[in-house]
């Protein structure tokens, strides 16, 4: 105060003068004016975090403060909020109120994921990773506790080998980026992953995403091969070098839980020269219930190379449904496939389109790309800052559900408002694949997956609570038709609602909720995996794999028992040299003795012989 007193005093005086300048001022002010500035510009923590991070970055990678400044964003860069949110997809989490991050990382190199894993430990950051920002909750970019991100969309880099017939893909590229990099090379092959093109392929690959060949083809992690992390010890690790367990782990369970994916080898898939595209709409009437329990019946047990995905959504107090689907084959064929298996959807070769494969992957993500002359390079278009609000909730169908049940289903989306299912039909390859083939469980016995889905527009917190609101009546509803015991859920699609981890005493019992919705027998052994690849828990968020706190203490006791133990053998092998150092002493001491009495005796011989000579 009496700092602040004395400027405005001084500020005061120099400004009733004619010609005020500094010229004017006390020397004493002019003394001050360093101070001054630097108080007005005093760092703050997160500054303190962004130097100090920054600083272990330059000597863990080697690289100069220069280099590094175009990829290191502190809050008080003018990049930093649009580094931040051109990514983050869903508007409810880039509220004002929303937890930033102390500094965003967006590697180049390899190198540099490492260096930000060991640097984050050091400045006891937690880490989330984004690849594309579509974490329906957000777990990729915000966090309760101090925290940075490692942005990977710069790390993107495809390389497609036809001859071989696999593609190496960097954790930052897009589904859309794989889709035409494929293409660019061959027009017979592809890949199976998500319709929307500006999906991460880092988060949906290790989530166990799928796409609409699954019932030809599987999920991704069906066609991997490889992979690359970087381990909590800022290890880069590829398949031989992350052992059977942890490359098992990474195909679907989340690879934020075990460490930093940097890359993934997946396998080309054949596909046709020409494929069939068709979408069947229906309004609500008495003959809706028969039309789904058609598709039903036979979308999950038909010929694989059709998949026939069920749209039904609230439209002005009504319902529209519809089906929209590939077939890897030609339109006459699926026509008279279905004229057999399903007449009630009354296909016609003119409701459909065959089109190359990537013509497909535009149509899937816009039905009027192609009548619009949208060409293949719009899939590089990641398309930020675009989010929404937005809310997803999964389920899976196990058993056929009646005709009184869909009534009850219709009658509950059009009352419900706004909130829409989606129906994705398994079989196929799904069937053949064993639950525990990868952490992703829910293969033969599913028939569909289903997906709840809400968008919105207003902002306020009303909105969000109406919305989240309908969402989750629409998934009480449907409890009767559903999976149980437990009712399982699809980790791509994260739901906060299946639980929460708070990393206290009872984190396993709390990871245990939704990681057995997510994965069901198979969690105990991504338990077992991380608790022996990251110990510590560094990697985690909200919905991460726990470790198991029984085995980890007695690991920390094993580790105590093994530091004691050495430190007792190099204790007992100290006392053991100075022992064996007091021997030598006391033999040097006895030999000085003997030495001291042999000198003496000469001395007195030497005596003697003198008297005798002079004598």
């Amino acid at each position: 105060m009496v700092l602040q007193r004395f400027v405005s005093m001084t500020l005061n005086m120099t400004m009733r003068m004619k010609k005020p300048c500094f010229g004017y001022l006390s020397s004493a002010f002019l003394l001050l004016l360093p101070n001054l500035f630097t108080l007005s510009g005093a760092k703050t923590a997160d500054d303190v975090v962004h130097d100090s991070f920054l600083s272990c970055l330059i000597e863990n990678t080697k690289s100069s403060s220069a280099e590094l400044s175009d990829i290191v964003f502190a809050q008080r860069d003018a990049a930093f909020i649009n580094v931040l949110e051109d990514f983050a997809r869903n508007n409810r989490f880039k509220k004002p109120q929303t937890p930033k991050p102390s500094i965003i990382v967006v590697p180049l190199e390899e190198s540099q994921v490492q260096g930000s894993v060991i640097c984050a430990k050091a400045n006891k950051l937690q880490i989330r990773i984004r690849s594309g920002g579509h974490d329906y909750e957000g777990l990729s970019y915000v966090s309760k506790e101090p925290f940075m991100i490692l942005d990977m969309v710069k790390l993107s880099t495809i390389t497609v080998d036809v001859e071989n017939e696999v593609a190496h893909v960097q954790a930052g590229a897009t589904t859309g980026q794989l889709y035409y990099k494929i293409w660019e090379k061959s027009k017979i092959h592809g890949f199976s992953a998500a319709v929307c093109p500006t999906v991460g392929l880092g988060g949906h690959i290790s989530g166990g995403g799928y796409g609409n060949m699954l019932r030809k083809f599987g999920l991704t992690v069906d066609n991997v091969v490889d992979a690359k992390i970087v381990d909590v010890k800022g290890n880069l690790l590829d398949k031989k070098g992350m052992g059977d367990d942890l490359f098992w782990a990474i195909r679907g369970g989340g690879g934020a839980s075990f460490g930093v994916v940097v890359s993934f080898t997946v396998k080309l898939l054949p596909v046709p020269a020409k494929v069939t595209i068709f979408r069947v709409e229906k309004g609500w009437d008495n003959k809706t219930a028969d039309f789904v329990m058609g598709w039903q019946k036979v979308a999950s047990v038909i010929d694989n190379r059709l998949f026939m995905r069920l749209l039904m959504q609230p439209v002005v107090k009504n319902l529209k449904v519809a089906i929209v689907a590939l077939f890897l084959g030609g339109a006459d064929e699926v026509v008279s496939l279905l004229g057999k298996e399903f007449p009630l959807l009354g296909l016609k070769k003119e409701n459909c389109g065959e089109v190359s494969w990537i013509e497909s992957v535009l149509w899937w993500n816009d039905p009027k790309s192609l009548q619009r002359g949208v060409k293949p390079d719009s899939l590089l278009d990641r398309k930020p800052d675009t989010a929404i609000f937005l809310k997803r909730k999964s389920d899976y169908i196990q058993s056929p559900i009646s005709r009184e049940g869909w009534e009850t289903i219709f009658k509950g989306i059009v009352e419900t408002g706004n909130t829409g299912i989606h129906l994705n039909p398994y079989g196929g390859k799904m069937d053949e694949i064993a639950p525990d083939a990868t952490p992703f469980p829910h293969r033969k016995g599913n028939m569909f997956k289903l997906q709840y889905t809400v968008s919105w527009s207003d902002s306020s917190d009303e909105a969000d609570e109406n919305f989240t609101n309908q969402a989750k009546k629409l998934f009480n509803l449907m409890t009767p038709y559903v999976s149980k015991n437990p009712r399982r859920a699809f980790f791509c699609y994260r739901d906060i609602d299946t639980g929460v981890n708070t990393f206290g005493e009872n984190s396993y019992q709390e990871g245990q909720v939704y990681g057995t919705k997510y994965f069901n027998t198979n969690f105990e052994r991504l338990v077992k995996i991380k608790t022996a690849v990251d110990p510590d828990n560094f990697f985690r968020n909200e919905q991460s794999i726990p470790v198991h706190v029984q085995k980890q203490e007695n690991q920390e006791k094993q580790e105590n028992k093994q530091e004691n133990q050495q430190e007792n053998k190099q204790e007992k092998q100290e006392n053991q040299e100075n022992k064996q150092e007091k021997q030598e002493n006391q033999e040097n001491k006895q030999e000085n003795q003997v030495n001291k009495q042999e000198n003496q005796e000469k001395e007195e011989n030497n005596s003697l012989l003198s008297i005798s000579l002079s004598s």
